[in-house]
């Protein structure tokens, strides 16, 4: 066999070995996340509810979901252990003081307008009460060969024979 006929073999052989090598790397952080977890724990499970845990067993984890109310789910169903600041920030809506280094943004436009600052001037032959007025409607006489109205430049009508 000529090593050209083997070349395509052995680039698809080397793409699945390195996608199952990722994969397997994966599983081994998401494993290693869940063993790092301890009681009193913020974890987010993988259908999206936010809880503390509070007992962990071989295949499950006792999860408090709200104040009184325990459930058990199994150890994969955890999808992200979360800090401390993280999860009281997300369940909780406790913040940081961040408004020491922010600057302040205001509510409406017109703290940012100086009072003096000079006004442009839109009106026509200097007269300053009164602003320039646009013309955007039609022209009342149609030009040259153009037709007047409603009447079709052909002559014909909708609904007629060999209309487009």
């Amino acid at each position: 066999m000529n090593l050209v006929t083997l070349l395509p073999f052995i680039v698809l052989i080397g793409a699945m070995f390195l996608m199952t090598r990722s994969a397997k790397k994966k599983q081994q952080a998401a494993a290693q996340m869940r063993n790092d977890m301890s009681p009193g724990t913020g974890v987010r499970t993988i259908g999206g509810m936010y809880a503390t845990v509070k007992e962990i067993g071989d295949d499950t984890v006792t999860l408090e979901v709200a104040p009184g109310v325990h459930a058990i789910y199994a150890k994969n169903s955890i999808g992200a252990v979360l800090e401390d600041e993280e999860y009281n920030r997300i369940v909780h809506g406790a913040t940081e003081d961040l408004t020491l280094d922010t600057p302040v943004v205001p509510d409406d436009a017109s703290s940012l307008t100086e009072a003096d600052a000079p006004k442009t001037d839109l009106s026509k032959d200097g007269d300053a009460g009164e602003a320039p007025k646009l013309d955007l409607g039609k022209g009342d006489e149609p030009k040259g060969d153009e037709p007047k109205g409603d009447e079709p430049k052909d002559g014909k009508s909708d609904g007629e024979a060999g209309t487009k």
